[in-house]
């Protein structure tokens, strides 16, 4: 068990600086996604621990900023 939070939380941390060194949303989805079973498990703990549940936000929010700076907007 403690392999695959391991393995999580390496795959979150690669891609997340590649997602933000490339600028790629995908990349940065994939890393909210995959840093979600550990800030879940953090969530839940009545001490500081608990705002490691606030990552994937974090990251989401840095995943539509990422994704909007990115599109082509069209002039009218």
């Amino acid at each position: 068990m403690l392999l695959l939070w391991y393995a999580s939380f390496l795959v979150s941390v690669i891609t997340l600086v590649f997602g933000v060194t490339k600028r790629s949303w995908l990349l940065l989805l994939v890393s909210t996604i995959t840093c979600m079973p550990i800030a879940f498990y953090f969530g839940g703990a009545v001490n500081a621990w608990k705002y490691v549940g606030f990552t994937p936000i974090i990251l989401l929010i840095l995943t539509i900023y990422v994704w909007f700076s990115g599109r082509k907007v069209g002039t009218l």
